[in-house]
């Protein structure tokens, strides 16, 4: 694990990042996607991130392959840029070993020096592991979206957090 280095995405990371979305999202579990955008689409998302002041981090592993990801997305209304919206993902084989917690702090970290006040996120209530991590990130529970999700003839609550930063 300690081989694995979390780095800003670059533009050679983009296709390793665009495929461990798309692991991640046909788990149809843990993400809203049920399957990774285009890669076009990923690419212009990438630089939307970097271009409106984001954080868009990868976990690499030795072989130089994505294995997860970690991005915090500027929200631009007016008002709002003082926050954004979390977002992250891992490779099933990468979970439970501290990488998650090691993408989170690196991009809130971040987040934080480029000048947010705010990180808020949307997790589904069954996703228990992910919402301990959030909470010993400090982030807080602001409210529930009740059956927010149907998928596969399952309904999900959708938790919101956040995290405030002093």
């Amino acid at each position: 694990m300690s081989a694995i280095r979390i780095v800003p995405t670059a533009d050679e990371h983009v296709e390793g990042f665009q495929r461990c979305v798309g692991v991640v999202a046909r788990e149809r579990r843990w993400l809203v996607l049920v399957d990774a955008p285009p890669l076009e689409a990923s690419r212009a998302f990438h630089r939307h991130v970097v271009e409106t002041g984001g954080v868009h981090l990868v976990a690499v592993d030795a072989a130089g392959e994505v294995v997860g990801w970690c991005d915090v997305v500027r929200d631009g209304r007016p008002g709002y840029g003082h926050g954004g919206r979390l977002g992250m993902g891992l490779l099933p084989a990468h979970r439970g070993q501290g990488l998650g917690r090691r993408l989170l702090e690196a991009a809130l970290e971040e987040a934080r020096a480029r000048g947010m006040e705010r990180v808020e996120l949307e997790v589904y209530a069954s996703n228990e592991r992910a919402m301990r991590l959030y909470e010993t990130a400090g982030f807080e529970r602001e409210g529930v979206r009740r059956r927010a999700r149907f998928l596969d003839g399952i309904y999900e609550d959708d938790v919101l957090m956040a995290r405030l930063f002093a």
